[in-house]
This record gives C-alpha cells, structure tokens and sequence, in this order.
C-alpha cells in the first residue's frame, strides 16, 4: 500500500526539505541554542542534560574545554579559564585593563587594536574564545538534530557597536556557522513573547543578563515588532552584581592577599551563590576556608538591597531615557517584559515593578526567552515558514554622520531610525581645483567633532578639478539588518566612486554610548550656539579666500587705492571677528566687507563678460537660443 505524506501548514512537505537553522543566545554568563521543531520551540541540551551552556572556555595542555567542565577549573586554574568573554567583545586593551578591574587575566603585548589574553595554549582573543562556545553550541544542534545547520540567528545586545557586532559575527565565522541575522536581545525577546501570547500594544523589554543591559521600548502590531527607543548599559549585569558583594564580604573578613586571582574567582563563586540563594530565602550562610583566611558569616536581603540598589537605580536611568526617546509615557506600558538570568534578583523585579507601576511578567523562563525569539527568526529566515508575515525593525544606538568644514558633524542617518536603512546627501568641494575629498564617518549626538566617536576614513580621489561649490558628491549611508555599516562617496559629474566597510577599531569604553546620549541632551543648547559659531566661521574663512583669490588675479588692474584700502580695512574687521565667538558680529564683518567689494565684484562680472564676447556678436547667441526652443518644441509634439 502506498503512503501518502501530509505536512502540518506551514512545514515542508518532505523531511529532507526542512532547513535546520536555530537560535543561539551567546551569553555573559550561559548561552543556549534553540530551535523549531515540529511547530514547537525547544532549546537543545548538552550531553548532560542541561540546556544552560555556561560561557566559560578552559584552555588545556591537550585540549580546550567548554561550559561546565571548565567551569570547574574556573578557582584551580583561573590564568587559562576564560569567564564572561562577552564583555570584552569588541573593546580594548586598556579599556579592559581599566573598567574590568575584578578579572584577573594577563594581556599580551601586541600591535594589534584587538586584545590578547595570555593561555598556555598562546594568546587568544575574545572572538576566539567566543567562537569555542559557538563551536559546542553548533555541535549539540548537530548532534540533537542529525544534520548539518542552514544557518543560525544569534543575539546581540541591542547596544552592541558596530565593533561589537562585527567581532561577533567574526567569531560565528571562526566556528564554522552561517549567520543568517544579528538580532538584538530585546527583539528576540518581543519576537517570543509576542508569538506565544499574540499581544499588541506598546511594551518594554527589561533585559538584565551577566554582563550586559538592555531597555527597549516596542510597539507590536500585527506581527510588526517595531522598536521605538533603545538603551542599556554593554558593561552593566550580573557580574557587577557578585563583585560588590565580594568586595562586602573581603570587607566583613578583612582577608588578605585578594590580589590572588584564583582567590578573587573564588569569592566571586561564593558572592553568585549568595545572590541566587537569596532569591528563595530571607538569608543565606556563607562559609569560606582558603590560604587566606577563613570566614563565616551571613548576608540577608535587607543588604543585598543595600549593596545593589545603586546599580539597579542605574539601568532605571537607562529605562526613563529610552522613554523619552520613544515620545511614550510610562502609562502607555502595557506589559514589562523580564529578560536574564538576573531579573531572578528580587530587587531588580521589585524597583521595576515600581518604575513602571506594573507587575514585571515573569512567565517565560528568562533565560530561555532570547534563544527561543532567536529561534523562530531563524525558522522564517531560512524559509520554513514562507508564508509568515513577521516583521522586525530594530533601530541604531547613535546617529550617523560625517565631518564638514569647521569640525562640524553632518548627521546623515539620526539615532533611533528603523533598519536596514539606507540614506544620502550631497556635499561639495570648498576650494577651487580640488580634486581630493576626505571622509570622515562619525557616531554621536554632539554637534563638533571631537565630542563624537570616530568609526573610519577614507578619501575620494581622481575626479576634476572644478571651482569651489561645483563639484557634487554625493555621499550614502547603508546599515544593514545586523547593524553594520557601509559609506560610499561619488562624484556625480564624474562617476569617480570610493568606499568602506565600516570596521571600527577597538577600544570603546564602557559607558561611552550612554555617555555620549547623557551629554547631546546636556549640551544641546551650548552645541547648537558652537554650530552656528562654526559655520558662520567659515563661511568667513571662505568669503576671505574667495577675496584674496580675487584679488591676486585682477586686484591692481580694477581697484584704486581707496577703494583696496576701503577693501583691506574690512577684511581686516572680518579677521578680527572671525576669531570670536560673536555669530552676530562674524555675520555683520562679512555683510560690510560684501558692501565694500560691490563695486570691485561688478567691474569683475564685466570685465569676465567682455573677454568671453570677444569675437561674437549678441545676434549669435539669440540664434543659438532660438533653434534650442525649436528643437524643445519640436520634442514636444512628437
């Protein structure tokens, strides 16, 4: 008898047309793979049956370790035990060595922008270390699911940089797996809890993990997740959380040698133990016998609220910005949606629940909820579900733009703009003959410059040398759906092209994106006075060379010597004034010296107009004119 094959809607008719993809959530703390698996979503367990893969990675004599098994030489052999890698991801050296004080590693010397921590197995990055757990977490879908994966969604902090966001597509490169999207946190989140309940409204995704923070404000319409606003903290989580309880505890012991880093990562255990144990009970006992010292003691919830409280009131600092960005009241919240493994901290769950003046759901385990929306982007991505009609916008962090004359910054792609985006303007050329333009792509809110993060450069050569102002160069801005970046610039008269794949270098401190966003709303009336200052500052510069050109070429044959002296004294005025910080002032000296050379700019017109008459005659060009209207004319009715 033949069997006839029924799909459920939606799936393939046939096994083997089922692309495997899944969602992988890379974590601070634990990361987790999940995928879709006859219209459900599960996340895949390890060997051991857990379905947390701690994100730690131990580098061996023989062999490299990951997830539990080197977790456990996280105190013997804390050198070679990398933990919370993802912190590192896409900074510095010095920015590391600076900010993350309570990790003990050793960094290597290099020329490198990218940091290099010492292991007897060399010296690895962060994305090498981050493509280890990548590796496992590939080779349990594998093995679970019984053939090779089509691709992967893997989650980012929504405030991840570009920097960030590219080391971590670097690192899925380095394991082997196709990346099929970055999606942020708090979207894979929306994406999960919007499917599963078929909510719409207006929500907010609090996403508190072991190194991170995230505060995205979403509208859900209709499949549409929209994200309004977004902001967080990329060096803000639980591990901050264990380090200030540890240092309470080396306070309340008065232990000795906590320089010692398999000491430190020990009390950093015991501090993670305590906060969790804390959760369920009023008060946990906490028992330590090293080298050092022994100490027993206990911590209770009253000062564990003490301890955390300041770092909490931090990421509510975030919440309330990224609410004024989305232009939404706290009123309009439907829901609060909790994300991490630290939204179990009932402090966390207690000051949320009193900022937004709702109760925080809790329903969805918070540390399954990101691979799970990762999960179902995947299965639609990979065309599984071809008739699915979700749709994602997330949003960039910090506006996009480029530097123009006087240090100013041009924003061409403002923050909080849906992506993938792609915009352009024109710019032209401030000198006659140039035949060179540099590019400078900036990301920041402030006005100058030097208050803005540079991300490239690069330089538009070849095309013809033009007066100033004729050239037309247009420049665009694409940000992709993983958040990257691409700048072009072409000559429009010319076709001469240039561009870059926007890379930026390493070295981001950890609070300059929130930094950057504090200091636009701070300075926003001071920045805009200093904008107008500049550009009236060089349109003076450009009216003093325009003049001085003008001059050379033809001064002592059109002007007397009153009138260059006339001439002279105001630009003189104009020198002066340009040097200010009087807008008002620099405005007037340019009028009065345009007054001065009216004269002088008329017998140049002239005389200009005259040379080129020279051997023709006005009849000429009427005729020239008429049989162009002939020939319009003509165009017309055919």
């Amino acid at each position: 008898m033949a069997l006839i094959q029924i799909a459920e809607p939606g799936q393939s008719t046939t096994a083997h047309q089922h692309r495997l993809a899944v969602g992988i959530d890379l974590g601070t703390t634990n990361s987790l793979v999940a995928t879709v698996r006859s219209g459900e979503v599960d996340t895949l367990p390890g060997v051991d049956g857990s379905h947390l893969l701690p994100s730690v990675v131990h580098y061996g004599e023989d062999e490299v370790h990951v997830g539990s098994i080197a977790q456990q030489y996280s105190v013997s052999d804390p050198w070679n035990t990398i933990v919370s890698v993802k912190r590192f991801m896409g900074r510095g050296a010095d920015d590391i060595s600076a900010k993350d004080e309570h990790y003990s590693y050793s960094f290597a010397e290099t020329d490198s922008a990218v940091p290099r921590i010492k292991t007897r197995s060399g010296d690895v990055s962060a994305v090498e270390v981050s493509a280890e757990i990548l590796k496992n977490l590939k080779q349990r879908a594998i093995k679970t699911l019984g053939d090779e994966l089509t691709g992967a969604v893997i989650t980012v902090p929504a405030y991840f940089d570009d920097a960030q966001r590219q080391a971590t597509k670097d690192a899925a490169k380095l394991a082997e797996i196709n990346v099929l999207r970055l999606l942020n946190e708090p979207t894979a989140a929306a994406v999960a809890y919007g499917l599963d309940t078929g909510n719409e409204g207006v929500i907010a995704v609090y996403d508190l993990g072991g190194g991170t923070f995230d505060i995205s404000i979403l509208r859900l319409n209709k499949g549409v997740f929209e994200v309004l606003a977004t902001g967080g903290n990329s060096s803000l989580g639980g591990d901050d959380f264990d380090f200030v309880v540890s240092q309470w505890i080396i306070q309340q012991a008065a232990f000795s040698n906590i320089d010692d880093p398999a000491f430190r990562r020990l009390l950093m255990q015991h501090a993670r133990s305590a906060k969790e144990a804390l959760a369920e009970e009023d008060s946990v006992l906490i028992s330590i016998d090293t080298e050092n010292g022994s100490w027993q003691g206990s911590l209770d919830r009253d000062k564990l609220k003490d301890l955390l409280t300041p770092l909490v009131k931090k990421t509510l600092m975030s919440c309330r910005r990224a609410l004024r960005d989305a232009d939404v009241d706290i009123e309009e919240i439907r829901e609060v949606v909790m994300v991490g493994g630290s939204t179990r901290t009932l402090l966390v769950r207690e000051m949320v629940a009193e900022f937004f003046q709702c109760d925080p759901l809790t329903s969805i385990d918070p540390d399954k909820v990101v691979a799970t929306g990762a999960a179902l982007q995947a299965d639609v991505l990979v065309g599984n579900k071809p008739d699915d009609e979700m749709l994602l916008l997330d949003v960039i962090p910090l506006s996009l733009g480029i530097e123009t004359m006087g240090g100013l910054v041009e924003k061409i792609i403002h923050r909080n703009t849906a992506i993938p985006v792609a915009k352009a303007q024109e710019f032209t050329t401030y000198k006659d003959g140039q035949t060179a333009m540099a590019v400078h792509v900036l990301q920041g809110e402030r006005e100058l410059v030097s208050d803005c993060r540079s991300l490239a450069r690069f330089e538009l050569r070849g095309f013809p040398p033009q007066v100033a102002g004729a050239a037309r160069i247009r420049v665009t801005f694409q940000v992709d759906a993983d958040g990257l970046l691409i700048v072009s610039a072409q000559e429009e008269n010319s076709g001469i092209e240039a561009s870059v794949d926007v890379k930026p270098s390493y070295g981001l401190s950890d609070n300059e994106i929130e930094t950057m966003l504090r200091d636009s709303i701070e300075h926003a009336e001071d920045d805009m006075h200093l904008r107008m200052l500049r550009e009236q500052q060089v349109e003076a510069e450009r009216v003093i060379e325009a003049l001085d050109s003008a001059i050379d070429s033809d001064g002592d044959q059109l002007l007397s010597a009153d009138e260059r002296e006339q001439i002279d004294s105001a630009r003189q005025v104009l020198v002066e004034m340009k040097s200010g910080s009087d807008v008002g002032a620099i405005e007037q000296a340019i009028k009065q010296l345009e007054a001065a050379c009216e004269a002088y700019v008329a017998r140049r017109m002239n005389t200009n107009i005259k040379t080129a008459m020279q051997g023709h005659s006005i009849d000429e060009y009427a005729a020239e004119q008429n049989l162009d209207e002939k020939a319009a004319e003509a165009k017309v009715e055919e």
